[in-house]
């Protein structure tokens, strides 16, 4: 089955260069003009990625990219032709996946889309180890992508799962940002290591008791970062 993406950006020439450039690869394109469509169509087509252009009228990608993360974990691109730092890490703390920079070639962007649709659906192999993770008052269950702290279930993007089970996957060893880059992202991510700070950051805010004195995710400085822990398992 084809997967299915929904292209949205105001600019017709780049939607339609794009939407055959997709079509042609075999995806199924749904498209829209602004965020409002986006939303709407969003609902009806059920896309496996969304492809989402910043500036926009009337509802503008990071408003709608919010109301997607709203109820769904479905991966997003950013469209932008910002190319300032804080409004890329505006996105990622909205909980964008991956930026694409105006202008950009139709190769490239099919790159990015192949790369995030693989990093989010494919199955990882893990034969010989247990779904269940356990510490004293932290779970994470691969299998249903779910973390649990304190007994309250922890919303969470794609990439917040991914980065937090490799390093509690790892307890103790210590991950460059590089390493985490290239590990999760399969590329360096527009040489920015500040996504791996993002990430961290909104992970401690979401699991730490006192993100400023992180229990878990440990800064290990000028190398990146480690989990520590306490585990057993569970079946």
């Amino acid at each position: 089955m084809a997967n299915k993406v929904l292209l949205v950006d105001d600019e017709e020439n780049i939607v339609d260069v794009c939407s055959r450039y997709l079509m042609r690869e075999g995806y199924e394109v749904s498209t829209a003009s602004n965020g409002y469509e986006a939303i709407e169509r969003y609902k009806t087509f059920q896309p496996d990625i969304v492809i989402l252009d910043i500036m926009m009228p009337q509802m503008d990608g990071w408003q709608a990219a919010e109301k997607i993360r709203e109820d769904s974990d479905t991966p997003i691109i950013m469209l932008t032709a910002l190319g300032q730092e804080k409004d890329r890490i505006y996105g990622l703390t909205i909980g964008a996946d991956d930026y694409v920079t105006k202008p950009f070639s139709p190769r490239e962007l099919l790159l990015r889309v192949k790369n995030v649709l693989r990093r989010t659906y494919s199955t990882p192999n893990r034969e010989g180890q247990r779904e269940v993770l356990k510490w004293r008052d932290l779970l994470i269950d691969r299998d249903k992508r779910k973390v649990v702290v304190n007994g309250r279930e922890i919303d969470m993007t794609v990439k917040e799962f991914d980065l937090l089970t490799l390093l509690a996957e790892h307890p103790s060893q210590v991950f460059s940002k590089s390493q985490l880059l290239e590990t999760l992202w399969g590329y360096e991510y527009l040489g920015d290591a500040n996504t791996i700070n993002v990430h961290i950051r909104r992970l401690r805010e979401k699991i730490e008791v006192d993100p400023s004195e992180p229990q878990w995710i440990k800064t290990v400085w000028g190398i990146g970062y480690k989990f520590e822990g306490q585990q057993h398992y569970e079946n």
